[in-house]
């Protein structure tokens, strides 16, 4: 019960800046990245035209098969996992707030009592703000937490392939018009 009366204590910050002494950083658990579904679509068509333009060559130079490490379509919609790691700070009015860590550091980064100051963005209205940048004004560090993009969900290979495929069909349509 005492732990319902604190987390309805807890306010969530309202400014982009913040600054106030860590409390505690909370266990993480993990959230899934949404994927835009016309991202993908415009990604993997465009990829699939160069993997159909490679598949034609591997085709006329060899009889062996190739391609066995792609990933299927619901794969690539269900978007990555990263880590969330909600942190309780204190303002120097003594009030509690909580915010989400997003990614990882280094666990000597942060510690209960370090003063930060904090920069964040706005999230689902049902989330507290995500942190964007911490500067921990005890150590001098200036701290930026790293997680998973759609791009590296995507990976190099695909966005590479996806890249070259629109080239081709820029070039095709720049000599349809032209002729």
């Amino acid at each position: 019960m005492d732990s319902d009366l604190e987390y309805k204590r807890i306010a969530r910050p309202t400014q982009r800046i913040f600054t106030g002494r860590v409390v505690r950083l909370m266990d993480g658990y993990t959230r899934e990245l949404k994927v835009g579904q016309p991202v993908l679509v415009a990604v993997v068509t465009a990829a699939g035209v160069m993997g159909l333009l490679l598949l034609a060559i591997r085709s006329l130079l060899s009889s062996a098969t190739g391609g066995g490490g792609r990933r299927s379509w619901k794969e690539l919609r269900k978007g990555p996992e990263f880590l969330v790691t909600p942190l309780r700070l204190r303002d120097r009015d003594n009030r509690l707030f909580e915010v989400e860590l997003h990614g990882h550091l280094a666990q000597s980064a942060l510690h209960p009592a370090d003063w930060v100051q904090i920069t964040l963005k706005p999230q689902d209205p049902d989330l507290p703000p995500r942190v964007e940048q911490i500067v921990n004004l005890t150590t001098g560090q200036l701290l930026r937490p790293r997680h998973a993009t759609l791009w590296s969900h995507l990976g190099p290979p695909l966005l590479l392939q996806a890249v070259l495929g629109a080239l081709i069909v820029l070039v095709v349509v720049a000599l349809l018009l032209l002729a």
